[in-house]
């Protein structure tokens, strides 16, 4: 790539809104303000530019285990996810044995420093066993404070969440340390009441992991967790938004509660995002993947996606009829916002990483930049 490029002609989505027949400017690896005026020009009409999408919630892909796999492996799983517009990705692991967890904090925590992902995520082992989906049972335990400090320091600066049943034992106390550590507490794989949802709210939790899933469902008199999830703003909602984790009208009703400020678009991907159906694991667990729809082996629970965030942005835009700007949002800013990080990436504005995704007018990905980088060029006429 030349020292500065200009992106010409597509809709381009910003903070303030669309901008038709836009010009984004990358000078280097950042967005820039302006060009020289013999800057090359990629003429982009018909397309639109927006910024890179950004996962805070995702196990792996291509065929690789954030989890388990090696450094090569977490690399390919990062790799593949930045093909489908998923410039920045932040590793989550699932329920393993706490020194297990430890060591693979440990390993994790250089790629992030290295800027290859943007941080851990521990869903599991503090959740409950009655709402496990696809954890290991055995594995689970308490969320006892001096456990989850265990966690956080291991990872050397680099956790970004913890997933909590915060109805368990230690789990408030859990919350008030995660807050204070500067790490986001979520509340999901719960059995909490409504009660107990809006007391961990007030200790400090900030988040829904994949609100719907791995919790009770909204009931008229006992409205569990849902309900306080959706209404208090201090709460962002994750959202799996794959056609087979959501109902299209739950999803419409997160988004009428939540408002777009307040929804986080994640994959929860596992090992065949981006690969294909088969055999896989899921930490010590078994799946099967067939017809895209991973499920374990025993017991048939759902087990993580094959979710990449471009199909999320299109079936969106497409199917959901969301607003371009309220998909902007929920897929990039918002999450950038919340892992602290949306000084850097999240939006296109001066001075911040040239991280963005180039769509077709189907909303299809035509071409996906990471810090002034190609990663998928644009084949344009």
């Amino acid at each position: 790539m030349a020292v500065s490029t200009v992106l010409a002609g597509a809709r381009v989505v910003l903070p303030t809104g669309i901008v038709e027949n836009g010009r984004v400017i990358v000078d280097g690896g950042r967005i820039a303000g302006a060009a020289p005026a013999d800057a090359p020009a990629l003429d982009l009409t018909g397309h639109w530019v927006v910024p890179g999408f950004v996962d805070m919630h995702n196990h792996g892909g291509g065929g690789a285990s954030f989890t388990s796999g090696t450094v090569e492996d977490i690399l390919t799983g990062v790799h593949t996810h930045r093909l489908h517009g998923s410039t920045t990705v932040v590793a989550s692991f699932v329920t393993g044995e706490m020194d297990f967890l430890s060591r693979r904090a440990g390993l994790l925590s250089e790629l992030a420093e290295q800027g290859d992902i943007a941080g851990i995520h521990f869903e599991g082992p503090f959740i409950s066993p009655c709402r496990k989906g696809a954890h290991d049972e055995t594995l689970l335990r308490d969320p006892d404070p001096a456990d989850v400090r265990k966690l956080v320091d291991a990872a050397r600066g680099q956790a970004r969440m913890v997933t909590l049943a915060t109805e368990l034992p230690g789990g408030i106390d859990s919350v008030r340390l995660l807050a204070e550590h500067g790490v986001i507490a979520a509340i999901g794989h719960t059995d909490a009441t409504y009660e107990q949802t809006v007391e961990a709210i007030d200790a400090g939790a900030t988040v829904a992991t994949h609100l719907y899933n791995a919790m009770p469902a909204l009931g008229h008199r006992t409205p569990g967790p849902i309900a306080a999830l959706l209404e208090d703003e201090r709460i962002t909602v994750e959202l799996i938004n794959d056609g087979t984790h959501l109902h299209p009208a739950s999803l419409e009703l997160a988004f009428h509660h939540a408002g777009p400020r307040r929804v986080a678009f994640i994959t929860d991907a596992m090992d065949a995002a981006g690969f294909g159906d088969g055999q896989y694991s899921l930490g010590p667990l078994a799946v099967e993947v067939k017809d895209g729809v991973a499920r374990l082996v025993e017991g048939g629970s759902i087990a993580g996606s094959t979710l990449t965030l471009d199909r999320a942005f299109k079936r969106a835009a497409t199917i959901d009829g969301l607003p371009v700007e309220s998909i902007v949002q929920a897929i990039s800013a918002n999450p950038a916002r919340l892992l602290g990080i949306d000084d850097r990436v999240g939006s296109l504005e001066p001075g911040k990483d040239a991280d963005l995704v180039v769509l077709d007018e189907n909303f299809d990905i035509a071409g996906v930049m990471r810090k002034g980088t190609w990663v998928v060029v644009p084949q344009v006429a």
